[in-house]
């Protein structure tokens, strides 16, 4: 049985803050990683610290309550370097509200600095 580790990170996340915690725990993966590092940047969590636990370890996430939705895409569609805005429009609630979190051939990013860059890449989540 497949899991999307992703998905389940993302749930785990806009639970806490639902819920009003002030921290809360999501297995370790790479790619958590660096969707945790994107989400950081542009304030919806506070810091984030890895915690070897022997088992594959986790992060201890600091939520800071600025989360209203987050999602996991699936499946993770393609997007060419001029489609942005098709996809902005179908998962954000107005422009300039939240991000898409999508990965490159440059690596973990979001939309806008996709736009920026002009390359396409597969998108991973949304939070706004």
């Amino acid at each position: 049985m497949s899991r999307n580790l992703l998905a389940e990170a993302i749930n785990t996340i806009k639970v806490g803050e639902i819920a009003g915690k002030r921290e809360c725990e999501v297995k370790y993966s790479k790619l958590i990683g660096e969707v945790l590092r994107v989400m950081k940047e542009h304030n919806y969590i506070g810091d984030y610290e890895f915690i070897d636990d022997g088992k594959g370890g986790k992060f201890r996430v600091k939520l800071i309550g600025k989360i209203n939705d987050a999602k996991s895409i699936n499946p993770r569609s393609p997007v060419k370097a001029d489609e942005w805005y098709i996809y902005e429009a179908r998962y954000l609630p107005a422009v300039g509200i939240g991000i898409l979190i999508v990965t490159t051939p440059q690596g973990v990013m979001t939309n806008i600095e996709a736009q920026k860059r002009k390359i396409g890449g597969r998108l991973l989540a949304y939070v706004y």
